[in-house]
């Protein structure tokens, strides 16, 4: 390491959120450093982005050096990791490396669809060194739940940093393999400088059961099962897929799928070798022909999402399924904080059908796939790393994950959110910038910055619905016909028993009869000043202000 040279972690995702991890580490002296990108992943919108479903990052700040971007490197296949992968590669153009497991599921799920780019997309496996400039990357094996998880040893002059990505310890995960523990304590031998880690459950004592244990008590669930058996989990979860498959085949059932995300998981799975001996799932139009004591049905909408087969079940609206009194729907998942409301809606909704459901409360039907303290305390006695960076998790996780390192003995912890620029050599680490971060926004097929004029008009429509008005006016100012209004989103009737066209009506002539004829030639001041008038009386009726446009045509 030369004068000027120093190592960065500049977080664009994934710190102070969960969720649209995107993570950069930078060697060289400032100005012309070569950057490696750790992950481009997504976060799904909520009901205040009216219109929007996903969310990414703002990778604008690497765009700017994408010259000196060696390579994209992806933990796991994850959305929240490789999400945002097909959507803005092409502002980077770097080459993307990932396990096999990873690479054909985001070519399945993104890279397949119209208009997706050609990504350079390479295959590493645990155990190859990547040599990208001045950095040597090595993967490691850690247990997650999805299949072929890695943490990332990344090497370079200035030292060595330990970027865990998503992982637990489980020494039996059903599909993909466990944490490589003997690798990691060798590299705590080796000497970690810092230590980049996981803190979804950092605020939960103990350690996770293992995903075998899942398994177990889900085959007795369906064993016992009376009539159909619906489990609905994560489309990713193929531990869950195969433990499922397993169930039915000692219970002399048929697993159906419903759900396109969950296909795709499982016909990758299948060609990875993660459900060997699983008899082969079939389609949800089998669903209806197969005797109601011989079918488990895996569904996607654990969290309540609204396109998802479970939601379209629960409110018997699905074209294939129909479930009825005596059924079993299991919930092998645990609520995302923020998704508990339209969770309930559908438990709501099957119970009311007389559908048997059983979640967490019931009995271990769901394990994480984040580390518990316990476990992240093991990983510290591996590693020994002089400094410490919590990552994946909200503000709360990162702080509690910054003081249980420093009782781990970690000489300095960190907290940094996204876009904080961290120096972690040389010298003592801390925080030495701040850089352009934020998130795009999907809206529709077109990626938007939050403040775009669009959503905001959007939300405000969402709020107070729109009066369109339009007016012809001849050359001598008067009315060539009635004012044409379209209203939507409000009231049709007000509380005094007015309609609300009528009012819209009466405001309108009296507006345009208060205005001398030469104002009435002008369209720009007819148009503010029915637009005012309009906006005001339906105010003074309602209680909330519409959005009011007019359009003045000259005839």
């Amino acid at each position: 390491m030369t004068d000027g040279e120093e190592l960065v972690f500049v977080p664009l995702g994934g710190l102070g959120e969960i969720g649209m991890n995107a993570a950069l580490y930078g060697f060289g002296p400032q100005g012309r450093r070569k950057w490696i990108l750790v992950d481009c992943g997504l976060s799904f919108a909520g009901p205040d982005l009216p219109g929007v479903d996903l969310i990414m990052p703002d990778l604008s700040f690497i765009e700017k050096m994408k010259k000196d971007l060696l390579a994209l490197v992806i933990t796991h296949a994850h959305e929240d990791h490789i999400g945002a992968v097909a959507q803005l590669w092409p502002r980077l153009r770097c080459p993307v490396y990932a396990t096999q497991f990873a690479a054909d599921l985001l070519e399945t799920r993104r890279l397949s669809e119209v208009g997706a780019p050609k990504v350079d997309l390479r295959v590493f496996a645990p155990g190859e060194e990547l040599r990208l400039g001045p950095f040597s990357i090595e993967p490691v094996r850690m247990a997650h739940s999805i299949p072929e998880s890695v943490g990332l040893a990344l090497r370079t002059p200035a030292g060595l940093v330990f970027h865990t990505g998503d992982w637990k310890l489980d020494a039996s995960p059903v599909a993909g393999w466990a944490t490589d523990e003997e690798r990691l304590r060798q590299i705590g031998d080796e000497g970690v400088l810092a230590l980049i880690c996981d803190s979804t459950n950092i605020m939960r004592e103990g350690e996770s059961p293992s995903e075998t244990d899942v398994g177990e008590h889900l085959a007795k669930l369906i064993m016992e099962a009376p009539a159909r058996v619906v489990v609905t989990t994560f489309a990713s979860n193929v531990a869950r897929l195969r433990s499922v498959g397993l169930a039915a085949k000692r219970a002399g059932r048929t697993v159906v799928v419903a759900g396109r995300a969950m296909e795709r998981v499982a016909t990758v799975a299948r060609q990875n070798g993660y459900l060997e001996g699983v008899p082969e799932f079939y389609s949800v139009d089998s669903f209806g022909n197969l005797p109601r004591d011989q079918i488990v049905l895996l569904a996607t909408g654990s969290q309540g999402e609204p396109r998802a087969a479970m939601s379209r079940i629960a409110e018997d609206d699905h074209p294939a399924v129909h479930l009825a009194s005596g059924d079993r729907v299991i919930f092998s998942s645990r609520p995302i904080p923020g998704n508990e409301r339209p969770i309930n809606a559908i438990i709501n909704n099957l119970v009311r059908q007389g559908v048997e459901v059983v979640t967490d409360r019931h009995g271990l039907v769901h394990v994480s796939g984040h580390p518990r303290r316990a476990e992240v305390a093991r990983m510290y006695e591996w590693l020994r790393p002089d400094y410490a960076i919590p990552a994946h998790g909200e503000c709360l996780h990162l702080y509690e994950h910054a003081q249980f390192a420093r009782e781990r003995g970690v000489r300095k912890a960190i907290v940094a959110v996204n876009g904080e620029a961290v120096l972690l050599a040389p010298g003592v680490p801390a925080i030495v910038d701040q850089v352009p971060s934020g998130r795009l926004l999907l809206d529709g097929n077109v990626l938007v910055r939050p403040e775009d004029e669009a959503l905001r008009m959007r939300q405000k429509l969402a709020f107070a619905g729109v009066i369109s008005v339009g007016v012809a006016l001849t050359s001598k100012g008067e009315l060539a016909g009635d004012p044409d209004v379209v209203i939507a989103g409000i009231p049709a009737r007000m509380n005094d028993g007015r309609m609300t066209d009528a009012i819209v009506d009466k405001v309108l002539f009296a507006a345009l009869d208060s205005m001398s004829r030469g104002r009435r030639r002008d369209p720009d001041e007819v148009s503010t000043a029915l637009e005012r008038a309009v906006r005001n009386e339906v105010r003074a009726a309602w209680g909330k202000r519409p959005l009011v446009h007019v359009l003045v045509m000259p005839v």
